[in-house]
């Protein structure tokens, strides 16, 4: 098979949560404990940093890897969901892997692995632990997909774990309460592993207490008012507490003898798109109308949107939005600006809410606008009816998002 056949045979053979949801989700790490088996346990003597969170930890991650390679190490990044092409889930240095290996991979394993039924992202954790351990990299940064207790990522024993915040997201697969999702995102600890907490109430830095304290795994609180050292390429007052959160889970690597020095830091911060190929996080896509993509798609995360909103100088909102059909849309929709005109709309994938079900949800909480039959349709009305000075946001779902970047 070449690059494209096996894509296509993993899009069909394999439940991807990113496309159907709730199916592809598995409750158990079986699955993965059997492809390190037939792989021969590539996670084990694997160094790496393992980073979780409801928000935040694809940026966290970003950030930890290009402050990392700034120092000199070859450094792994395995992260998800990707925009346009699966390869971004699969970085050394920044560069996204080869297609031949993907290739390669899928091809020496497909026989082993069909018997397992493994999910896409499953068999995304075993190419990204398999490939890292190929190509010998000093350290890796793995990116939880959803939870911590049962992701598939949970095989690996880091150097330190990272959790960057508890909000509410998949509270089908991870509690009705906070605590109830601190606990799977505490998961991930490990005896004796240090862990870097990011942001956490009370309550839930009760759990996290109670499960690094069962491990011996000494457990840090980030403080998110000490002033940042440097600044980061990534914007705004939500991209400073993971700058924070980096910063100190760098300094627990630094005790266990990494080396990582002041210019490291500094160059890794503001250079984290460049050598990470991030995107989708407050993306400048276009000025003259000002193009902004956000792959925000909670509570939290609208909030965070809310507030760069106040930052940004535009004279009317365009807002291309979207959201998927497995979640509760209330609290979102209740979140959105309502001075602004609305481009509804369905990202072209199974999980996407029908656009114009999402309209008339979102006329019941003060929205305003009509629906159209596809993102490029909602996108392009929206760059048509913008004035000069006004500002078009792309945001609501990374599938929205990786259709119009």
């Amino acid at each position: 098979m070449d690059y494209a056949a096996t894509l296509t045979y993993l899009y069909a053979q394999l439940p991807m949560f990113q496309r159907v949801g709730k199916a592809a989700y598995k409750a158990d790490l079986a699955n993965t404990h059997a492809l390190m088996e037939l792989l021969g346990h590539p996670e084990k003597g694997l160094r790496c940093i393992h980073v979780a969170g409801t928000n935040g930890k694809g940026s966290t991650s970003h950030l930890l890897a290009s402050v990392l390679q700034e120092a000199g190490y070859k450094v792994g990044l395995h992260t998800s969901p990707h925009l346009k092409d699966l390869r971004e889930r699969f970085r050394i240095n920044g560069e996204m892997i080869p297609q031949s290996t993907v290739v390669r991979f899928v091809a020496e394993n497909r026989n082993a692995f069909e018997p397992v039924k493994a999910s896409f992202f499953e068999w995304g954790v075993g190419l990204a632990l398999w490939w890292f351990r190929e190509e010998k990299v000093d350290i890796a940064v793995i990116e939880t997909g959803m939870g911590g207790r049962l992701d598939s990522t949970n095989v690996i024993t880091p150097e330190v774990c990272v959790i960057t915040n508890i909000s509410w997201d998949h509270m089908d697969f991870l509690g009705k309460t906070l605590e109830q999702i601190a606990k799977e995102k505490a998961g991930i600890i490990k005896d004796g592993v240090p862990v870097v907490i990011g942001e956490a109430n009370e309550e839930v830095a009760a759990v996290f207490r109670v499960k690094a304290n069962s491990l011996n795994a000494p457990i840090t609180f980030v403080d998110q008012e000490a002033a940042l050292p440097y600044p980061s390429a990534l914007l705004g007052g939500h991209q400073e507490k993971n700058a924070r959160t980096t910063l100190v889970a760098l300094e627990q690597l630094e005790r266990k003898g990494w080396s990582v020095s002041r210019e490291a830091i500094q160059h890794g911060l503001q250079k984290v798109v460049r050598n990470t190929g991030f995107l989708g996080r407050w993306q400048v896509l276009s000025t003259h109308p000002l193009v902004i993509a956000d792959v925000a798609h909670n509570v939290d995360g609208m909030r965070v949107v809310k507030k760069m909103l106040t930052e940004t100088p535009y004279s009317n909102l365009h807002m291309v939005f979207g959201i998927v059909n497995d979640k509760d849309p209330n609290p979102v929709l209740a979140e959105m600006p309502k001075k602004a005109t609305y481009y509804f709309c369905k990202a072209d994938i199974p999980r996407g809410l029908d656009a114009l079900e999402l309209q008339v949800r979102a006329k019941a909480h003060g929205l305003a606008g009509d629906s159209y039959p596809s993102v490029q349709a909602a996108f392009v009305a929206a760059r048509t009816h913008a004035g000069q000075n006004d500002l078009v946001l792309i945001t609501g779902s990374v599938f929205v998002v990786a259709e119009v970047i």
